[in-house]
């Protein structure tokens, strides 16, 4: 019995475990159905292809992903191409599918109504379509966009219109919100790279053939020729078709479209042939194996689905649409485990319970998808490359991309080369524009209607020499000459086109200033102005100035007068004061030098103190009138001498040539050379009617009662004439145009000082932005490196006979200073000194016995005094001594006469005796030195050698046997 009981226990586990893993497998392959809506235009071909492309990923998905739980529940409905028909569809799919997710609907302008929907009920609504910058907004956690926003390809477009230098392109673009969104984006880039948009041409939707006509015959009549289209497909296939019937896809035009139409280029082949020569903004798409192998897939389902729909192309949102369903299905089986219960709160909104799970689980999903790689920052889509087509033929070709990372238009993606620096309009590939033309256009031309420029010229009083305006009642014309004119023809002979123009006279009179005539030019009135108007800062706010044509600078023009020196000093004026002074220090030091280099050899330096101060300075002053009567005997003195005289033969020559120039020579100067004298002597100056100089001298801190307006030149010439203490004027102040004009014709009066005040000459004036502009500066720029500009210059700014060039006036001091001859004085005070040295030198070692003497009792002081003693006495070995000694013997002189000095009043030294003692004597006093012609017999023998005076060791043989 217990084990019958036993096997069917047993048999009742094996049954319960066999029933439990049935049970559990159920479940585990238990679908779990989640409603997801989708809103398209179903009337139109381009939301059946996003259909089919949505129903292909959750059909590949689920392929893949075979044992996924949970299953997507496609609820599609058509928004009729309405913002009220998308919010009526997204309402009934939130409130009566309970849907836990919206993909779509298409457009910028349903999407933004929708996702105020999709935040209150807490369901993500993931658009991939829908690309208007307006709706990146943080308002919204439950609003996804999978399309690329339109502020990326803004960027695309600016490094078109950078690359190829246009300044200036008019937007063409849908009024409403798709259109008008990404405008403001645009307008920034293009002022990134120096292009404006001097007209916005807007295009209703609904717009009739014959209002998108009259918009574009209002294009034709403006210089601009670059045109940005940003559109539906269906709107922008009507404009082009208009474009092409009156003419506006020839040669001269650009088109450039934004990837609104660049990506529907190959759906769009019945109207390609209006659209030829285009440039297209596309959203780049790698083409893999896996995308070609999509396509085919697409085509065939798509055919079998729609037979009656033919030519229709799968775009990038096609591709977008595909992923975004990918991107949904992944999102919702994360979260599967929590559960989908719809919950309803109240009236007016509607719950997700778990729509922030879902929201955050599509935040953080990326892989690698059909469009590329599906990667979200903040809920979008991360920026991509763009592709650069041009249409021809059949269809778009690629010319070139623009890409994040290089910021800017290339060729080639993946480029090795370093393009960080470029200015080249080669970057992208052949380019055929409209009209088949293969060269750049320019991106403006003269409007089509035959209009001239109009370009307005200032008529004033005074300095006609820069715009003079002649009219002809009879004729009712006018005739307008000056050099501003010559110079503004000159530069429309370099441009390489024609540019038609009339001159339209504006008088500068009741107070008018240029001022006023450049408001002309920002309120339309005028397109141009050509005059003598200046680059100034507040008249560039509101109009643009090429490159300057004339020098720059506010310049200060006063009278010259002649300053020669009549004073009874006039002779000390050729040298200045530090100059006189080194000259005459040098007198005394030359003087001295060759004293000391004369005195023992030379008799003429010899004698009483007096006598010798005044013999050493009578030499040495006297050698500026080389009149000196004193020989040098010694080499060193001679090698002083020559240096000296040289010297002294520059100095006194460019004194009297300085002296000359000052008694003789008309030397003209400024009576003011500086501004800020006029302002501390309270002097009246001058300026010109309606000049902005006003404001910069009373910037500078000129009284009101000190400025006085003239109007031309005869009026300056009279008040400066006059002065500032008879009612006149002191200077008048300018700019350098005028005022170089005016000294040129008053150069024997008058001269130019300055400039002042800093600006930036004359130039032409255009509106803002305007193409004329660069072309025109670089004319400009080609005119004044050449003679042609000097060659206007000399036939309208005439000088007088005998004129001097101002620019090249300059006002020194008169008197020569030391710093012209500095050099001179070093040279002969080296060579002095030099003298001086091997002097010493010799001297010294010569009587070295007496400084080196081995007797204790001569102290320093002793040896130094009988150091100058010798010094004092003749060198009766000199060559000028011995002479004279010879010539005594041939006429009979004694030699006692010889010996003695004539002019010496100095005691005589003990070493001038005939017979010497020791020479030690000489520091113990004159008592045992022997009287003169005795020796002494109580010289020890062995003094006998070294009582030699100098004399002796230095005798002659014929002296020595004398002595014997």
């Amino acid at each position: 019995m217990s084990s019958m009981e036993n096997q069917r226990r047993s048999i009742l586990l094996l049954f319960s475990w066999i029933f439990m893993v049935a049970t559990m497998a159920a479940a585990s392959t238990t679908i779990i159905p989640v409603n997801v809506g989708v809103v398209v235009d179903l009337d139109e071909p381009s939301g059946k292809m996003y259909l089919s492309c949505i129903e292909m990923a959750l059909s590949d998905f689920y392929a893949i992903h075979a044992d996924y739980k949970t299953r997507l529940v496609l609820n599609t409905r058509n928004s009729n191409r309405d913002v009220v028909g998308a919010a009526a569809a997204a309402l009934d799919l939130i409130k009566n599918v309970e849907v836990k997710a919206i993909l779509g609907p298409v457009s910028s302008m349903q999407t933004s109504f929708v996702v105020n929907l999709g935040e209150q009920a807490y369901v993500p609504i993931i658009s991939f379509s829908a690309t208007s910058p307006s709706l990146t907004s943080p308002r919204s956690s439950y609003f996804f966009r999978f399309a690329q926003n339109d502020l990326n390809q803004v960027k695309a477009i600016s490094g078109i219109v950078q690359n190829f230098g246009w300044r200036r392109v008019v937007p063409i673009y849908v009024d409403n919100m798709y259109g008008e969104g990404v405008i403001p984006f645009l307008i920034d880039a293009l002022q990134e790279v120096d292009a404006h948009i001097p007209y916005r041409s807007l295009i209703h939707e609904l717009a009739t053939d014959d209002q998108i006509e009259k918009e574009l015959y209002k294009l034709m009549t403006m210089q601009t020729r670059v045109f940005i289209v940003h559109m539906m497909p269906n709107l922008s296939s009507r404009l082009f078709a208009k474009a092409k019937k009156m003419g506006m896809m020839s040669e001269g035009f650009v088109w450039i479209t934004t990837n609104s139409i660049g990506n529907n280029l190959r759906s769009m082949a019945s109207v390609l042939d209006s659209m030829q020569g285009l440039l297209g903004v596309e959203t780049y798409i790698p083409r893999t194996l896996k995308l070609r192998q999509f396509i085919s897939r697409w085509k065939r389902k798509f055919q079998q689905d729609n037979p009656k729909i033919i030519d229709v192309k799968l775009d990038a949102f096609g591709l977008r649409a595909y992923d975004a369903a990918f991107a949904v299905a992944m999102a919702v089986e994360k979260v599967a485990n929590a559960g989908f219960k719809f919950q309803k709160r109240n009236a007016s909104s509607f719950n997700s319970h778990y729509g922030s799970k879902l929201s955050h689980a599509l935040s953080i999903i990326n892989f690698k998808g059909m469009a590329g790689d599906f990667n979200l920052v903040d809920r979008q889509l991360q920026a991509s490359t763009f592709k650069i087509v041009n249409v021809n033929g059949y269809g778009p070709r690629t010319v070139g991309y623009w890409t994040t990372e290089n910021g800017r238009v290339v060729k080639r993606l993946n480029s090795t080369r370093n393009r960080t620096i470029s200015t080249s309009k080669c970057d992208l590939g052949p380019i055929i524009w409209p009209g088949e033309s293969l060269s750049v256009p320019k991106g403006w031309e003269i409007p089509t209607n035959g209009t001239k420029l109009r370009i307005g010229v200032p008529v004033r009083e005074g300095f006609q020499e820069f715009v003079k305006v002649t009219t002809y009642p009879s004729t009712n014309t006018v005739d307008v000459t000056g050099f501003s004119i010559d110079v503004f023809k000159a530069v429309l002979e370099i441009l390489p086109y024609a540019l038609p123009y009339d001159f339209v006279p504006f008088a500068m009179a009741n107070g008018s200033t240029y001022n006023d005539l450049v408001y002309q030019v920002s309120d339309g009135k005028f397109d141009a102005v050509v005059g003598d108007l200046t680059i100034r800062a507040n008249r560039s706010l509101y109009v643009g100035f090429t490159m300057p044509y004339t020098e720059s600078g506010v310049v200060m023009v006063v009278p010259i007068q002649d300053k020669r020196t009549k004073s009874a000093w006039v002779f000390l004026k050729p040298l200045t004061w530090d100059l006189w002074m080194t000259t005459l220090c040098f007198f005394i030091f030359i003087g001295f030098v060759i004293w000391v280099l004369e005195h023992r050899i030379n008799d003429d330096f010899r004698g009483s103190p007096s006598h010798q101060v005044g013999t050493s300075f009578w030499f040495s002053f006297s050698t500026m009138v080389f009149s000196q009567r004193e020989k040098v005997v010694s080499n060193l003195a001679r090698f002083v001498m020559i240096i000296w005289i040289f010297v002294v033969l520059i100095v006194t020559q460019s004194y009297t040539a300085s002296l000359a120039s000052l008694l003789t020579v008309q030397q003209l100067q400024p009576t003011v050379t500086d501004i800020d004298d006029l302002l501390r002597n309270r002097d009246n100056v001058g300026y010109m009617t309606s000049s902005f100089v006003y404001d910069l001298l009373r910037q500078k801190g000129f009284h009101e009662s000190r400025l006085k307006d003239y109007g031309t030149m005869e009026q300056i010439d009279e008040a400066l004439s006059k002065g500032s203490a008879n009612g006149g004027i002191a200077a008048i102040v300018h700019e350098t145009p005028y005022m170089k004009l005016f000294v040129a014709k008053y150069c024997s009066k008058y001269t130019m000082i300055g400039p002042i005040f800093k600006t930036d000459g004359f130039g032409f004036v255009f509106p803002k932005g305007s193409p004329l502009i660069p072309d025109v500066s670089q004319a400009i720029l080609n005119l004044t490196e050449g003679e042609k500009i000097m060659n206007i210059e000399d036939e309208w700014i005439k000088k007088e006979n005998n004129c001097k060039d101002p620019s090249t006036e300059k006002f020194y001091s008169s008197s020569l200073g030391l710093e012209s001859f500095w050099g001179l004085f070093l040279i002969a005070g080296v060579a002095s000194i030099f003298a001086l040295l091997i002097f010493a030198t010799s001297f010294l070692h010569k009587h070295k016995q007496v400084l080196m003497s081995s007797d204790s009792r001569a102290s320093k002081w002793k040896r130094i005094r009988t150091m100058f003693k010798i010094f004092n006495e003749k060198e009766l070995s000199s060559h000028t001594f011995k002479s004279s000694r010879h010539e005594a013997r041939i006429t009979g002189a004694p030699d006692n006469e010889l010996n003695a000095s004539p002019n010496n009043n100095w005691p005589e030294s003990p070493f001038s005796y005939t017979n010497q003692t020791d020479p030690t004597s000489v520091f113990y006093g004159e008592q045992e030195t022997p009287s003169h012609g005795q020796a002494s017999s109580e010289i020890v023998p062995t003094f006998e050698i070294a009582a030699f005076t100098n004399q002796e060791m230095h005798a002659t043989p014929e002296t020595a046997q004398e002595r014997v």
